[in-house]
């Protein structure tokens, strides 16, 4: 059994790339690495360079970690500025760093992908993530990195990371759990009577904007489509002082490869046929992942209906169990959308800072449980 070190997508062997692939978690899926490094979104003076870590028996691909030395903590969505900025003032360099995450997309995913098979092929799970931690280690020592870093990992691998002295970090997102609801209606009924008037009241007053509002996902999504989702994505990071990390090429490539995937909401204006705003979602097992969205007009509560209430009819519709609307968002919460910890691990060189940086952690999972008290006292659901 050994470890290989890969630098780009493309040298790893497609077909058994495919079989580490996760089944609610698009990702890591082939297609969507390859985007992200042929439209040139990540390498270059992005911040991302990407090191695949394969681990293999004979030609047999076993596991794998996708890793990133960066350069910079863009598009993490777990901020570590203030520890870069601590670095510099007292004359270190907090980068590069290595980080196990997928680039520009705060959603909760394996960060090791072990061969669901691995077992009865006589090899134990634990043997193949000792294999890549212990490669993922050595990387970082001959990078000469400050610091390790594993981005929203799910609590089932926590324990692999803590064993290594990575502290572990507690962030929130508000997600939509699938209640077994036969129907939007269903949903609208389990909410408290408050929170039900509330988005009846906010659907109802779209309804005299004027607009038809579509789903697509397949075929039925096009070139032209890719085109209007990138031009809506850079309105929204225009009104908010945002960086375009991704590029248009990086959209034409997910939407011809990854068309049944994606769960596209457009809204056009009746009168002139005029597509108004978009939303992007990324599906595939059971989960439901909104990633983005854009309007070249306002209109009264566009952004709930594109980014929310349609996504929470296709996941019924789909019989989806989990909705993760993205980072942040706490007028999430009274829409049914529950406060869900997210986890991220991290492991600092620099024996003072990693005292200081695991106390700052300690804390802010104290204050996080306060906060997540005071959020089950406002639950939106009947109880």
């Amino acid at each position: 059994m050994r470890v290989e070190r890969l630098f780009g997508i493309e040298r790893v062997d497609e077909a058994a790339w495919r079989s580490l692939e996760q089944p609610d978690f698009p990702f890591f899926d082939f297609e969507f690495l390859r985007a992200l490094e042929s439209s040139g979104s990540i390498g270059g003076a992005s911040g991302w360079s990407p090191v695949y870590l394969v681990c293999k028996e004979g030609e047999r691909i076993l596991g794998a970690l996708c890793l990133y030395l960066k350069t910079n903590s863009y598009g993490e969505y777990v901020f570590d500025w203030e520890w870069a900025r601590a670095y510099r003032e007292h004359g270190l360099s907090y980068y590069p760093k290595l980080v196990a995450a997928v680039p520009f997309t705060p959603a909760t995913g394996s960060k090791l992908l072990v061969q669901p098979d691995a077992g009865e092929a006589g090899v134990p799970r634990a043997a193949v993530t000792r294999a890549l931690l212990d490669a993922a280690q050595r990387l970082g020592e001959e990078l000469r990195v400050s610091s390790s870093h594993a981005l929203f990992l799910p609590e089932r691998e926590l324990d692999e990371f803590a064993e290594r002295g990575f502290a572990v970090r507690h962030s929130v997102q508000f997600h939509w759990r699938n209640r077994g609801y036969g129907a939007f209606s269903d949903y609208l009924d389990a909410l408290m009577s408050k929170r039900r008037r509330q988005v009846a009241r906010e659907r109802r007053q779209l309804e005299g904007e004027g607009l038809e509002i579509e789903r697509l996902t397949g075929n039925e999504l096009s070139p032209e489509h890719a085109t209007l989702m990138y031009r809506f994505y850079l309105r929204t990071l225009d009104g908010k002082w945002g960086f375009p990390y991704l590029n248009e090429a990086f959209f034409a490539e997910v939407f011809r490869t990854m068309s049944d995937r994606i769960m596209l909401v457009l809204a056009r204006d009746r009168r002139t046929g005029r597509s108004v705003a978009g939303a992007l979602n990324f599906f595939k097992g059971r989960t439901l992942f909104g990633r983005y969205w854009g309007a070249a007009e306002e209109r009264r509560n566009l952004h709930f209906e594109l980014c929310y209430y349609q996504a929470i009819e296709f996941a019924i519709e789909r019989r989806l169990a989990l909705f993760e609307a993205g980072a942040q968002g706490e007028h999430k919460h009274a829409r049914g959308f529950l406060p869900s910890l997210t986890y991220s691990a991290h492991a600092i060189h620099h024996p003072e800072f990693r005292r200081a940086i695991e106390d700052y952690i300690a804390m802010e999972k104290k204050l996080l449980a306060e906060d997540m008290a005071e959020y089950a006292h406002h639950d939106p659901y009947k109880r």
